[in-house]
């Protein structure tokens, strides 16, 4: 399969082509044009020339953000197979991340741009709106390709702005595809889709055409893009990462919070950003608790996601299932407990069982770090303050959830976690009308909702002499 580049509302070849691997084979899941400096310029001129136009009708915007999101669900059984066949994740989840790209456009196509009048202390009037920034470049990870393009061309184009953007090379196919679907919505040069490596993303955040930088991925990487965009004082969202916590409170159902703790920390095969990463249960509910997942660890099916049996797919590429499989022996040989799992799968592909390992605190690296799979530690506290101090001490706040019977309870201690996104008795919904941003090192900026369609625009004031006209 070869799916082209769009830019400038046409099919792109490039002289290059990159290959895309099946996590769940190592095989070839299909090729696509790699984007070089001569063509990222073709496609930054080409988002500079239809800017003025695009924000001058925020109608015509409305009705796009509409067709896309329309487009999107005839095209949904073909963007989830590619999805699938080279992120890895099961199809049931992957038409499930394609729906909900329609539903942030959707959502979207109907948010109203802030604006706000009001009376100057001379007698005059002031308008104080959004206008948009310009061109913006968006850069997505391979966890959520599809969905975290719906977050960044959404608010984006509905802003007013235009669009060139880059999905992660490790899955650039699904993107592509969506591209052309998006580009087929809006006039030529308003939404451009390109691929290439590392090299393209750094010549993108430093490119002089864009004026702000949205970027989804590794705190590493976010800083370096930083650091360009500073060069040219872009804006910039960033969203980093977590290492969220998730503490069980002493009265809470072990029975009832079982399968949404799990799917907390392995829906996708734990390769969520604002998953559970780590879980704090008390000692008197330690023990059900923890059979109660071990189980389900072990009899959670694992394996290609086109088989309709499977639950959790693969880790999506080779680094990432070295750096896992890397953490979970490095927390055995510091007195880690395996529970369940802790082994490569005896096929091909890239499968690492799903485990929980206990025994181990601070100062361990599955513990500090964000490991980012299908790897769970679950510490044991005896005061609940402690498992507050303990959920706090990382340089990450993304979000964080708190378990219980009581609500009210729940919330207080919810409310003293360090991070963006507190939960109570839920660890994974996330709204298209609701902020989602990151405290620490988890990222700068929010998207979503209309704190999110603002990050995308500059505040403008216009001032008039006398009352409101």
């Amino acid at each position: 399969m070869y799916v082209p580049m769009t830019i400038a509302g046409e099919d792109v070849d490039a002289r290059e082509r990159m290959a895309v691997l099946n996590p769940a084979t190592e095989q070839v899941a299909g090729e696509c044009g790699v984007c070089g400096p001569e063509l990222l310029d073709r496609a930054m001129e080409a988002a500079r020339g239809a800017a003025d136009a695009w924000a001058a009708d925020l109608e015509r915007r409305r009705r796009a953000l509409a067709e896309i999101a329309a487009a999107v669900r005839r095209e949904a059984g073909e963007l989830a197979a590619v999805l699938t066949a080279e992120q890895g994740k099961p199809l049931k989840a992957a038409l499930f991340e394609v729906g909900e790209v329609a539903r942030w456009f959707e959502a979207f196509a109907a948010m109203e741009p802030a604006q706000e009048e009001l009376a100057t202390e001379d007698g005059g009037h002031a308008v104080v709106r959004r206008v948009p920034l310009g061109v913006v470049a968006a850069i997505t990870p391979w966890n959520f390709p599809l969905l975290l393009v719906g977050w960044k061309a959404a608010p984006a184009l509905l802003a007013g702005n235009t669009m060139v953007l880059k999905p992660s090379p490790f899955t650039p196919l699904s993107t592509l595809l969506l591209g052309r679907v998006i580009a087929a919505a809006v006039p030529p040069g308003v939404f451009s889709a390109v691929a290439g490596g590392d090299d393209l993303g750094a010549r993108m955040t430093g490119h002089p055409v864009p004026r702000k930088i949205s970027f989804t991925g590794s705190v590493r990487t976010g800083a370096a893009v930083m650091r360009a965009a500073a060069e040219g004082l872009k804006r910039v969202t960033l969203e980093l990462g977590g290492n969220d916590a998730a503490i069980v409170l002493d009265d809470a159902d072990p029975d009832a919070v079982e399968s949404p703790l799990f799917w907390g920390a392995f829906a996708n095969s734990g390769q969520i950003c604002a998953g559970i990463k780590r879980l704090y249960v008390p000692e008197s509910l330690a023990d059900p608790i923890l059979e109660r997942l071990v189980d389900r660890a072990k009899r959670t099916p694992m394996g290609d996601g086109t088989d309709p049996a499977v639950k959790l797919g693969p880790i999506q590429n080779r680094p990432q299932f070295d750096r896992v499989s890397a953490l979970t022996a490095d927390a055995v040989a510091r007195g880690g407990t395996v529970a369940a799992g802790g082994h490569r799968l005896d096929r091909p592909g890239y499968f690492h069982a799903p485990t929980i390992v206990t025994g181990v605190g601070p100062g361990v690296p599955l513990v500090d770090e964000e490991q980012f799979g299908p790897v769970l530690p679950v510490m044991v506290y005896r005061d609940v303050e402690d498992a507050i101090a303990a959920a706090n001490a990382t340089e990450y706040g993304l979000s964080g959830s708190v378990w219980s019977a009581d609500v009210d309870r729940a919330a207080r201690v919810a409310g003293r976690l360090d991070a963006g996104t507190v939960r109570v008795n839920d660890h994974l919904t996330f709204s298209p009308r609701v902020p989602f941003g990151g405290r620490g090192v988890s990222g700068l900026g929010v998207e979503n909702g209309p704190w999110g369609l603002d990050e995308f625009s500059d505040l403008q004031v216009l001032r008039t002499p006398g009352p409101r006209p």
